[in-house]
């Protein structure tokens, strides 16, 4: 074990964010930290390194291991240049070959006892320069800035000219090189094209520590974790596995919370109705009984409703009206800025019902396609029609939709002035806005807020088609899981920008790849782009097929021929598969009238003798009357005859109470 996480708990004011979070991490473990926005993932990582103090609890660290944090955002105000930055990281290295050559050259001139001392160093330095992979450093770290996306063009670059997503680039490199044995990473892939997460899942894959990553990119989780961390409502929970067995596992537990909660919510009602009969019988047994049961049922602990966070925002996309067959027609389009040519000669058609994915490189011109079908951005040249009937919706990564100026629920207003009040706040409720949120400023919210009230504005559009620009960025698991749902049961159309590979994999019908300033068409989800790319590829660019005329920008998919499956005929296994399943259903159906039967017979029983304790009861009533007039209680006789059947009716109804409790016991 190389660290162990015990009863952490942090609290800021009344709120508490964390609550005896406990789990610890094996030597070369991959651990992921998983949860909604808010519930307390960075604070833990800040926690572990030492950043935040915890209220209480412990962090223990296996002795003489290193720790590495990748923070969300960087501040990096260096005058470096990005290839220096990186490389000052590898200054111990740096120190040691300098070293080496300087007692090179000194060793000419000496000799003796001091050329013996020279040599000695010179020995340890080189064998412990050699361990340490000192003569492949500058290859290392140019293959990490390449890893990560950047282009040697930009190894000058000075570090406090770049943006914020790249000086987060800068600093993921030097803390993969500084080969720490745990890394902790926030977010590293926001500011990480396809091509450069594939490079750092490789990475993380072969990296000889531990590692804990809190990120919303569950193709990302998968393929690199093997333990799961989830936070909920303040608590931890540990899964082992990949993102998908996190999540099977996640929905059979909290299915089967719910399904002993429901149960004993039943039972619970049931002692309740049990315990009104008892006393309703009014005898002094069944009194008692009533009482038993009652203590019995005050000592059950009750469990508490599991919630289901998917019920958190709701989402329902449903177009006013449908389109045309023909959604959007594209024809020789190009666009340029300056010398940088984005794409040329495109040819485009989407078609009503599609759900299509365009992927690529960062700079390709994924967004800038969008903004010209938006009307946003002029083409160079070339044609986009719209189809007949055709009603866009558009949201925007940048949210430039949003006026910053504006608040909340007039944002949503002014947009749609024929809704009232009340209507606005339901609407705005739904994505998690209540009370006071709803008049904050557009300008004070935080990126998934402002991506929150975009959807929000998609949703009231009623679009028939719908133009996105990376819908999931700022969006935790949870939401993503519910616009995913949003858009499958959409019977609109979607045109969506998104390097999210899970999301894509989840909704696409078709990819179009941007690279080499065209595009490649895959008919399928990501992992049908996945399997085929490499061929696709080849074939496309001429590799394969010599002599193939290619036009630059036409999309085109070379393989699009699919196999499907043949549904006239059944073959010998689906015949026998068609009739074990048929027997399991009369195998079914006969359990099934069973124990309607069984239940049926239950309640005549039931009745029966509900039945017969009214009548004795009744009798036992009349007998109590008799007993209370002159001419009974004179008559000795009579009065001995009328207790006797007394005694006899009250052991028949105690009889019965008993049958009756066994009854009503049943399920």
């Amino acid at each position: 074990m190389i660290l162990s996480c015990s009863n952490i708990s942090k609290a800021f004011g009344s709120e508490v964010i964390l609550e005896n979070i406990s789990f610890h991490i094996e030597e070369h473990e991959k651990a992921a930290v998983v949860g909604i926005n808010g519930a307390g993932k960075t604070t833990l990582l800040k926690i572990i390194i030492g950043e935040l103090p915890a209220d209480s609890g412990n962090v223990v660290i296996a002795r003489g291991k290193t720790i590495g944090y990748l923070a969300q955002h960087q501040d990096l105000e260096s005058s470096r240049t990005i290839y220096e930055e990186v490389l000052e990281i590898k200054r111990p290295l740096i120190q040691m070959e300098e070293r080496i050559r300087q007692l090179e050259k000194e060793m000419k001139h000496v000799q003796g006892d001091a050329l013996e001392s020279m040599f000695s160093e010179y020995s340890r330095l080189n064998h412990q320069f050699e361990l340490e992979n000192g003569y492949a450093y500058q290859s290392e770290v140019i293959g990490v800035l390449k890893g990560l996306g950047f282009g040697e063009d930009e190894f000058e670059k000075k570090v406090n000219t770049l943006s914020g997503g790249q000086k987060t680039r800068v600093s993921l490199g030097r803390l993969l090189l500084s080969n720490p044995d745990i890394i902790l990473l926030d977010e590293p892939t926001n500011h990480l094209d396809m091509e450069s997460i594939a490079w750092l899942e490789n990475y993380l894959l072969n990296y000889k520590g531990s590692v804990i990553i809190v990120a919303h990119d569950r193709f990302f989780l998968n393929r690199v974790v093997k333990k799961v961390i989830e936070l909920d409502r303040g608590h931890s929970q540990v899964y082992l596995g990949n993102y998908d067995a996190y999540s099977q596992k996640r929905a059979m537990l909290r299915q089967a919370q719910m399904k002993a909660y429901l149960n004993q919510q039943q039972e619970i009602k049931h002692q309740q109705e049990v315990i009104a009969k008892l006393k309703s019988f009014n005898r002094e047994k069944s009194i008692k009984r009533a009482e038993s049961r009652e203590k019995m049922l005050a000592k059950i602990e009750v469990l508490d409703k599991p919630t289901e966070v998917n019920d958190a925002m709701h989402i329902i996309l449903e177009p006013r009206t449908e389109s045309g067959n023909d959604v959007l027609s594209i024809r020789n389009l190009s666009k340029s800025f300056g010398p940088l040519k984005l794409f040329s000669h495109v040819d485009m058609e989407i078609k009503r019902g599609e759900r299509v994915a365009i992927i690529g490189n960062n700079g390709t011109g994924k967004s800038t396609l969008l903004k010209i079908i938006m009307d946003r951005l002029p083409a160079d040249m070339g044609q986009i029609r719209p189809g007949t009937k055709v009603h866009v919706g558009y949201y925007d990564q940048e949210q430039q939709v949003l006026h910053q100026e504006k608040t909340i629920f007039d944002e949503i207003q002014d947009e749609y002035p024929d809704m009232d009040n009340t209507r606005v706040r339901s609407v705005l409720a739904a994505f998690l806005f209540t009370g006071d949120d709803v008049f904050k400023q557009i300008s004070e919210l935080s990126g998934g807020e402002r991506g929150r009230v975009s959807l929000a504005k998609l949703m009231l559009s009623e679009a028939n088609f719908l133009i996105l620009d990376e819908p999931t960025n700022h969006l935790d698991i949870t939401s993503k899981e519910i616009l995913e749902d949003a858009l499958n049961h959409y019977t609109g159309t979607v045109l969506y920008v998104s390097h999210d590979r899970y999301f894509i994999n989840k909704t696409a019908t078709r990819i179009l790849e941007l690279t080499g300033k065209t595009f490649i068409q895959y008919l399928g989800n990501y992992d049908y782009y996945l399997e085929k790319k490499e061929e696709l590829t080849r074939v496309f660019t001429g590799q394969e097929i010599a002599g193939t005329d290619k036009i630059p920008g036409k999309v085109s998919d070379p393989l699009a021929g699919l196999t499907v499956k043949n549904t006239v005929g059944f073959t010998g296994a689906e015949r026998e598969e068609t009739a074990a399943s048929e027997n399991k259903g009369r195998v079914d159906w006969k359990a099934q009238k069973e124990e309607q039967a069984r239940l049926r017979k239950r309640q005549n029983d039931l009745k029966k003798t509900e039945d017969a304790i009214h009548c004795l009861e009744v009798r036992d009533g009349e007998i109590d009357e008799l007993l209370t007039r002159p001419e009974i209680y004179t008559d000795v006789a009579k009065l001995v005859e009328l207790n006797q059947e007394k005694e006899k009716l009250t052991q028949e109804l105690e009889e019965l109470y008993a049958v009756w409790e066994e009854l009503a016991q049943e399920e």
